[in-house]
């Protein structure tokens, strides 16, 4: 009898996520990197094989997530710190900072990636620390490449960025870099209140004056997820609700 040839339902869609959390004052807060995980709604029949994402910060894999096939197709999942070297200084507003990050298929099957960078000021601390809207989530500047990555302007606000990588990453390889700095517009120094108080007896003035940003923290958040190239366009499209097109040589091409 005829040997009937395993398979799987694979779940194409993929996403991790990165989160960096500074404290503005005197010090900087930890930052630290965890997996989020989304519904995954679109599956296909394949051979045994493997999907898999890392993101890449300074060329260091900050959290991964791959399908394992030796595990009855369980998740392996490693999550890390993220903006370590900023935990070594006295974060500077203006000051432009180092910050490479892309995107390694860590699979065994070749994909097309996205990313959603997210920007958000946080008031508060810890656990009680909630997002806030008074400042700007602009005053957060990740400087894109432009390096064989496509912003979706549709998709995209003044809080998330959405990039497509418009080649086919195979398995194995990385992406260029889709961010290469980061540093928080020095114009937030400038955001000041003052506060003025009068003694009843003396009648004297005291005029206190307070950095609008004290007590905020900013989060960046990467998002990454991989879709399958096989059946492209309609797994994208299932995936990421985006029409694309494949041209001749494997890139896509945003309709």
């Amino acid at each position: 009898m005829k040997k009937k040839k395993k398979s799987f339902s694979v779940k194409p869609v993929i996403l991790l996520t990165a989160s960096a959390l500074l404290l503005l004052g005197s010090t900087v807060g930890s930052a630290q990197a965890a997996l989020t995980y989304y519904s995954e709604n679109y599956a296909v029949q394949m051979s045994t094989s493997s999907i898999g994402v890392s993101l890449v910060e300074n060329g260091n894999i900050v959290s991964s997530r791959d399908y394992d096939n030796d595990t009855d197709g369980e998740w392996n999942v490693t999550t890390g710190n993220l903006l370590e070297d900023l935990k070594k200084e006295k974060f500077v507003l203006g000051k432009r900072y180092h910050e490479e990050l892309s995107v390694t298929n860590s699979g065994t099957i070749d994909s097309y990636v996205r990313v959603i960078l997210t920007k958000s000021w946080l008031k508060g601390e810890g656990a009680e620390a909630v997002k806030d809207t008074k400042l700007s989530p602009e005053l957060i500047e990740i400087n894109l490449t432009d390096d064989g990555w496509k912003v979706d302007s549709d998709a995209s606000t003044k809080e998330r960025t959405v990039l497509y990588y418009t080649k086919i990453l195979p398995a194995g390889k990385t992406t260029t870099n889709f961010a290469d700095s980061l540093r928080i517009d020095p114009a937030l120094g400038k955001k000041i209140t003052e506060h003025v108080n009068v003694d009843e007896e003396t009648g004297y003035k005291t005029i206190t004056t307070v950095y609008d940003y004290d007590g905020y923290s900013f989060q960046v958040e990467a998002e990454v997820d991989a879709v399958q190239t096989h059946n492209a366009p309609d797994a994208i499209k299932s995936a990421w609700g985006v029409d694309v097109r494949v041209l001749g040589n494997g890139d896509i091409s945003l309709r």
